[in-house]
């Protein structure tokens, strides 16, 4: 008479206390997300900085941890935060003036059809164009703050993180429940993994951003530092990356009467910022590893659902960590089973007469 063991029925219970209570927890802190994700991020490029100063160097964990968080702010995060400041200055000014920003479009628009024949705008698409305008301030003020929410939760969890990084990862290889090959294998992909996505696809976008800018620069094309912004944060879009800026700048350019102008910068972009996107990918690919580009269009449509325009760079690292997690299942559980499975037919076939 087959029965369910009184210790393997509790141990299943507990199991599902411990599961119904995770899900509950990430339900509430779900808003907090980006900010752990970003602290995880910060860790593993820190950890082995935070090491050299407490063990090497003799330095207290506090100092050293106030050290790396405060170089990662200059280097990192100001950077960024006085680019997204430019664009905003400049989204803003033209939301304010969307009237003035309609006319101009229209004026553009005129000039294509008469030099090329053809419209771009309807009146559908013109309305449309005037409702994005209008609910687009709210939407940059959503994300500010969203943004600035998830800078304030990842430095906070980051101190401690790295003041107790020990403790941490000694707990965590005690209590991961897989092999402990397994368990040195998640924590090295891990680190390829967020070096690649978030260090490797950051920093193509502003190697295109740079180039870009020399090309704008070269072709005189107003407000260059302006447009650097924009191509930075275009050229971490999948498949069409910095086309996104330096196409519809060539084609109003040449709709505006400045025909060699708009053609040599569309001949820029797609030759001098396209090479340069494929050369600096194959020689970080080197030192940092690569992200598949399917990985990348998926996770920027997953992150950006989830998380707004910080999902550009946490949802590529979602996907390689779900894709990460298969490959440790597999050799965890699946590789065992084949195993078993091949000693038993060796040994059927042995004493088969």
């Amino acid at each position: 008479m087959s029965y369910i063991d009184n210790d393997r029925l509790k141990q299943i219970f507990f199991l599902l206390i411990i599961i119904l209570w995770g899900v509950l927890l990430f339900s509430e802190l779900y808003g907090l997300f980006p900010g752990l994700l970003g602290a995880l991020s910060m860790y593993i490029l820190c950890r082995r900085w935070m090491r050299h100063l407490v063990e090497t160097r003799q330095w207290r964990k506090s100092l050293a941890a106030a050290t790396l968080m405060f170089l990662s702010f200059i280097i990192i995060l100001l950077p960024i935060g006085l680019l997204i400041n430019m664009l905003t200055d400049k989204i803003s000014y033209a939301i304010n003036h969307s009237s003035e920003l309609i006319q101009s479009i229209k004026m553009v628009d005129g000039r294509l059809q008469h030099s090329m024949g053809f419209s771009l705008l309807t009146p559908e698409r013109l309305q449309k164009v005037q409702e994005a305008v209008t609910g687009l301030l709210p939407m940059l003020l959503g994300a500010t703050f969203n943004t600035v929410t998830a800078i304030a939760i990842l430095y906070f969890v980051l101190y401690f993180m790295l003041v107790y990084s020990r403790e941490m990862e000694e707990g965590l290889y005690e209590y991961i429940p897989l092999k402990d090959e397994n368990v040195i294998r998640l924590g090295k992909e891990l680190h390829t993994m967020i070096f690649a996505n978030a260090v490797g696809i950051p920093l193509i976008a502003i190697i295109q951003g740079v180039v870009a800018l020399l090309g704008y620069f070269i072709f005189g094309v107003p407000q260059p530092f302006f447009w650097f912004a924009v191509t930075c944060f275009c050229a971490m879009l999948p498949i069409i990356g910095a086309a996104a800026v330096y196409v519809p700048m060539g084609v109003y350019l040449i709709a505006a009467g400045h025909t060699w102008q708009g053609i040599a910068i569309l001949i820029y972009g797609f030759v001098i910022v396209g090479a340069s996107d494929n050369i600096f990918r194959m020689m970080l690919a080197k030192k940092i590893g690569d992200v598949h580009p399917l990985i990348t269009v998926f996770g920027v449509i997953v992150g950006v659902n989830l998380f707004g325009f910080i999902g550009l760079i946490f949802g590529p690292l979602l996907i390689s960590m779900f894709i990460l997690l298969l490959k440790i299942y597999s050799n965890e559980y699946l590789v065992k089973k084949r195993e078993v499975k091949v000693i038993k037919t060796g040994a059927a076939a042995k004493v088969k007469p």
